[in-house]
């Protein structure tokens, strides 16, 4: 089974509600590889940009906040290319209000938080899932030792929920998901 569990939680209280599982941190400050490169904030480069052909980013994350329009600010097409894994996020205290997510870095409609977790945050996350063979191979290798072992996925946010649109979704869930093949698209 793979569990999902906040980051920030104690590692000595995690280890005791899973005694015999493994505990994989799958966030960008990972100080492992494999969970550096499962976090949309790793720069693998080549992403898709949704609606936006033969445009790439660096990471999952630049292609979300690089398509935020504000009501100070639409898209950010330097966004896509930081590949820091630092200074990605633009937030309503530099721009004002979230108005939404452009269809693309040309498109005129602006998605509501709803339809651009579903059309862009998703199929883009699970783009880098299926086609960056660092993570095809990681996620092949946690998928067989989930068969047999307990893993517990740390990460920022433990949203499960791809509707609950109050908090930030997790991606360790994506990848659970996806790896118990009920990945929601």
């Amino acid at each position: 089974m793979i569990y999902i569990e906040n980051k920030r939680r104690k590692l000595e209280r995690i280890k005791k509600q899973y005694p015999t599982a493994d505990i994989l941190d799958l966030t960008s400050s990972s100080p492992y590889r494999y969970g550096q490169i499962l976090s949309p904030f790793y720069p693998h480069g080549g992403i898709p940009i949704p609606f936006t052909p033969s445009v790439f980013a660096t990471c999952v994350e630049s292609v979300w906040q690089g398509l935020k329009v504000f009501e100070s600010s639409d898209v950010d097409v330097s966004t896509f290319q930081n590949s820091s894994m630092h200074n990605i996020k633009r937030t309503t205290l530099k721009y004002g209000r979230i108005l939404g997510h452009r269809n693309g870095i040309e498109g005129k409609e602006i998605l509501d938080y709803k339809s651009a977790r579903m059309q862009i945050y998703l199929p883009t996350y699970k783009w880098m899932l299926e086609n960056i063979s660092e993570v095809v191979s990681v996620i092949s290798k946690i998928k067989e030792r989930s068969l047999t072992h307990d893993i517990v996925f740390l990460d920022y946010n433990t949203n499960q929920d791809i509707y609950n649109e109050k908090q930030p979704l997790s991606h360790a869930a994506l990848v659970k998901m996806y790896i118990e093949g009920n990945y929601p698209i």
